[in-house]
């Protein structure tokens, strides 16, 4: 996936209260926090819709028909969300991103309030396709927004946030979706979208403002075209394969045939485009080529079996809906903690090649485990089933988005990075679709032999029973247990069947070569490890997350430490900060620095009392100036906070090292001395270990 231009933040991060880049106003920190708390919504919206859906799945399709349709309800929002990520990052750079981002949210709510209302399957699907194309932009544009609100060393605190809402809606949304069919109805799934989005257009209308940035882009508007066409082919085909048309049917392989030829045209296109899609430039790098197939089957193991496991509970072991989403949470929390650590864990010891291969051999073992469920399973092995699969998933999710970052050059990272995710998204859609065709022909094999010569109630058979689940009732009682086993084995397996596909990614894991991890690549946010649809950001907005997410581990006081010794000074940490501080301003009054900024006073002063005693500061008045001397230690200060940071990013600061990598390590660094005294007053507890 093409990265969006790369560069600085609209709003420079050395810039004083209430000033922006060209001098003129900005937002209070408070509005500023108000807006990302609207990004926040509109993030909520789109992330809520991948996982809320899933329990309701079994009673929209009781009720609107179509047992054979439903991986369609999952995959349409997919795949829309999909192709339109890219568009709407370059869009929002050219023609600026609030407006866009509006946009999006209405199309979104326009989305929501047609599923909301949709009588039968095909209206559902197409609607789904509608708000999966707005919440592709919801997704994008508010964490490009937070890039624009907040400088670079701050970033990564709040695209935390926005990775907080990911892991939150995975474990809310099943429980959500639950509820509400079971106590509202399943449209309020979708009607909840409604006064959450208001709310959220309101905000951003009121409270965000942000220049527009007018960059230009050769957007490849074919090259999206085609991959979502060859994706919709290949979906088509697993999903109506077998089911709808047979496997050689003139239809099935017609579809094939297109999905090849645009598949073809495809990558004649994008060798030609100025801003592709997808640089295929990326494939002759050995590990992302082998990411984008390990990411491709997790996503196909992971959506898959996220989307059919609540109808396994809900039709065979009659659990109620908002009980399924209870059942689901050991696999989600699973997830979180695994993918968690281990991302954790890659990014301080620089060791990572043992989770994609102990991950996907753990997912495996988890199809197998979840190939074991049946009728009269227990709660506790259903959860040590579940949480093995989920534990699985994140060994492995987080991991692969790191490897393919530190796998190509820092020109190459933004669509190194939106390339992984891509193609996990393509396999959520691709999995979806296989177990939905593989779960129907088997259903209605099976419901055919167990139903084969029975007595059944006027309309009532096999075909009715395999569309409407709530038909089971209506069965006498002595033809209900083959039913449900019949029910209960075409879901489980699926799994069996999806198991050798996963071992397929655990062989191709241990041909992933371990190189050197570098020291600015740090583990990704959930936001770029469980979201459906892929991440698009540019390279420096990557390169400003890993980074910002160092600086806020090394904590304020530590970086201090750190340049103070890297200049050769035995200077308190404040002294150090202070000597920046002066620098950058001219003179400083040490009893004003008190009050904005979260530095005791006490500390401040101790670290004027130093600066004095050394000659590094003079008195003028309530001021302090620095001396020659001064100057001398707070230029090589400086020097070093800026060679820490340009060892962290390795090979990327090369000789040919881009100018707004340039730019990036200059903001960095003066930031250092900057943004923390930028920060409005605020009453409360200083803490004497601020630095």
């Amino acid at each position: 996936m093409a990265q969006h231009a790369s560069g600085p933040p609209a709003v420079a991060p050395g810039a004083g209260p209430g000033t922006g880049p060209e001098g003129g106003p900005v937002d209070s920190r408070r509005t500023v926090l108000i807006a990302i708390g609207a990004l926040l919504l509109g993030m909520l919206l789109a992330a809520l819709d991948q996982t809320i859906v899933s329990t309701a799945l079994p009673t929209i399709v009781s009720e609107l028909g179509g047992m054979e349709h439903l991986s369609w309800v999952v995959t349409a929002y997919m795949l829309a969300a999909t192709a339109g990520t890219p568009l709407w990052g370059k869009l929002g750079d050219q023609y600026g991103r609030k407006k866009l981002f509006q946009g999006a949210i209405v199309i979104f709510l326009i989305g929501s309030v047609l599923c909301g209302v949709a009588q039968n399957m095909p209206q559902l699907i197409a609607f789904r396709a509608l708000q999966g194309l707005g919440g592709g932009g919801l997704m994008v544009l508010s964490m490009a927004i937070v890039g624009d609100l907040v400088p670079p060393r701050e970033r990564g605190r709040y695209q935390g946030l926005f990775g907080a809402v990911f892991g939150a809606t995975s474990v809310l949304g099943p429980l959500l979706g639950g509820l509400f069919t079971e106590h509202l109805s399943w449209r309020w799934v979708f009607y909840i979208n409604i006064p959450v989005g208001i709310v959220a257009l309101l905000v951003i209308a009121a409270v965000l403002h942000i220049p527009v940035r007018t960059t230009r882009h050769t957007i490849d508007y074919l090259g999206t075209t085609l991959i979502a066409s060859v994706a919709v082919c290949l979906v088509l085909v697993a999903s109506l394969g077998g089911t709808t048309w047979a496997w050689g049917s003139a239809q099935i392989i017609g579809l094939a045939v297109l999905g090849a030829v645009l598949l073809v045209w495809f990558v004649s296109v994008e060798r030609k485009a100025a801003e592709p899609v997808l640089p295929l430039k990326l494939f002759r790098i050995r590990t992302f080529t082998l990411v984008a197939v390990i990411s491709f089957i997790v996503g196909f193991a992971m959506f898959g079996a996220m989307t059919y496991l609540p109808t396994f509970l809900q039709v065979v072991q009659g659990v109620t809906p908002t009980m399924s989403g209870v059942h689901m949470l050991p696999m989600v929390l699973g997830m979180l903690i695994t993918s968690t650590a281990s991302g954790q864990i890659v990014s301080r010891t620089g060791r990572w090649k043992v989770f994609p291969i102990t991950g996907t051999a753990i997912t495996a073992l988890g199809l197998l485990l979840l190939h074991q469920l049946s009728a009269t399973s227990g709660d506790w092995a259903m959860s040590a089933y579940f949480f093995v699969f989920g534990a699985g998933l994140g060994l492995v999710m987080q991991v692969l988005v790191l490897v393919a970052q530190n796998a190509v050059t820092y020109a190459d990272l933004g669509v190194a990075t939106s390339g992984a995710t891509f193609f996990r998204s393509i396999g959520a859609s691709f999995g979806v679709a296989i177990f939905g065709t593989v779960f129907t022909n088997r259903l209605v094999d099976k419901l055919d032999h167990a139903l084969e010569g029975q007595q059944l109630p006027p309309g009532i058979g096999p075909d009715q029973v395999a569309a409407d689940p709530r038909d089971i009732a209506q069965l006498p009682p002595d033809l209900q247990p083959p039913v449900l086993d019949a029910y209960s084995t075409s879901i489980t397996d699926v799994f069996l069947y999806a198991a050798p596909v996963v071992l397929v990614a655990f062989v191709v894991a241990w041909f992933l070569r371990e190189d050197k991890l570098r020291g600015s690549v740090t583990a990704p946010d959930a936001g770029q490890t469980l979201a459906s649809n892929p991440v698009e950001r540019s390279s420096y907005d990557e390169c400003a997350r890993a980074l910002s997410v160092l600086a806020t581990r090394e904590g304020r006081r530590k970086v201090y430490e750190k340049i103070t010794a890297k200049a050769g000074y035995d200077l308190l940490p404040a002294a150090s900060w202070l000597l920046l501080r002066i620098k950058r301003e001219g003179a400083v009054e040490p009893a004003f620095l008190a009050d904005v900024t979260p530095v005791p006073l006490r500390v401040i002063t101790d670290a004027s009392r130093q600066v004095e005693e050394r000659g590094l500061a003079r008195r003028e008045g309530l001021q302090l100036l620095l001396t020659e001397k001064g100057m001398e230690v707070a230029e090589k200060l400086a020097h070093a906070r800026e060679e820490s940071l340009s060892q962290m990013l390795g090979d990327w600061w090369g000789p040919d090292r881009p100018t707004d990598l340039v730019k990036l390590v200059e903001e960095l660094n003066a930031e250092v001395s900057g943004t923390d005294a930028d920060r409005p007053y605020s009453p409360g507890p200083k803490r004497d270990h601020s630095i």
